[in-house]
């Protein structure tokens, strides 16, 4: 059975809002698309700990909620290529406002915490 699109699922648009950027790697793989279009391996190489099959999934249910622009070129080897849409882009200050409620939230609960940059693209284990 097919997957009621989000909108139907609930009343809620911040629970609308949660549902379409929810996955595991949707934020990491978003964050990595604001520096611009990347190929699925490049995608790959910067969420080392993202399976294939789950960078796939969440490609594909990004793209298919709107987020997330797939180009597939006709040559040998497949050539892919992953953009951010209009509407993927309107996501980049939310994101980063996240971002910054995150860093501040940690460093409340942990005590003060070295200055860092935004952690989304980077190669960690953590999470």
């Amino acid at each position: 059975m097919a997957k009621e699109p989000i909108e139907l699922q609930t009343q809620c648009p911040t629970e609308a809002a949660l549902a379409v950027i929810g996955g595991r790697w949707k934020v990491p793989i978003l964050w990595n698309l604001f520096r611009g279009t990347l190929r699925f391996g490049e995608l790959s190489r910067s969420l080392p700990l993202a399976t294939q099959k789950m960078l796939t999934q969440q490609l594909r249910e990004l793209e298919k909620d709107g987020l997330v622009l797939r180009k597939v070129y006709a040559e040998v080897p497949p050539k892919v290529e992953y953009s951010l849409t209009p509407m993927g882009r309107t996501l980049e200050p939310v994101l980063h406002a996240l971002n910054a409620w995150g860093v501040s939230f940690v460093s409340q609960r942990k005590g003060p915490a070295k200055s860092r940059k935004p952690t989304m693209a980077t190669k960690t284990k953590a999470g």
